[in-house]
């Protein structure tokens, strides 16, 4: 910041050049300050941009410094974000937006594979922070506790 202000300090040490180069040396200096004077408002505000119920979702498969990850932001008005949104904001709705409240499905039977997945829910719900993380033996264990509030790329339910 003190660069770019000193910079358009020394334009009235520039007499000796034309105009047109005191402008153009000076303008990357003021492009820049309000670029940053700009940005501040932009990331105060950027909570209360989304309105409504809304998870940043992140699914990252093995060791979370060097798996796969992948992410969507899910909107529940109108559902969006990924192939199942409808059914996992209709999950989230009962549960009150808690992850950990999500009816897990009890009947199924997952194999014994380790092959971890990290999961992780972050945003609005109710007017509620939500931040969630688990780490699950396998993508089965995964989706028979969250069901399709983690499915950002699944087209239907996984067979086992």
């Amino acid at each position: 910041m003190t660069y770019f202000l000193d910079n358009l300090r020394n334009l009235g040490n520039l007499r000796d050049l034309r105009p047109a180069k005191a402008v153009r040396r000076a303008l990357p200096a003021a492009a820049a300050l309000l670029l940053a004077v700009g940005a501040a408002p932009a990331l105060a505000a950027s909570d209360d941009a989304l309105p409504g119920n809304w998870l940043q979702l992140t699914v990252t498969r093995g060791d979370t410094r060097s798996g796969d990850t992948r992410g969507t932001l899910l909107l529940c008005d109108p559902p969006q974000g990924h192939s199942r949104a409808a059914e996992a904001c209709d999950v989230l709705a009962r549960a009150g937006g808690d992850v950990n409240a999500v009816p897990g499905d009890g009947s199924r039977i997952c194999p014994l594979v380790y092959a971890p997945v990290t999961v992780r829910a972050e945003g609005w719900w109710n007017g509620r922070l939500v931040d969630y993380r688990h780490t699950f033996g396998n993508d089965c264990e995964r989706e028979a506790l969250t069901g399709a509030v983690f499915a950002l790329d699944d087209e239907e339910v996984p067979e086992v």
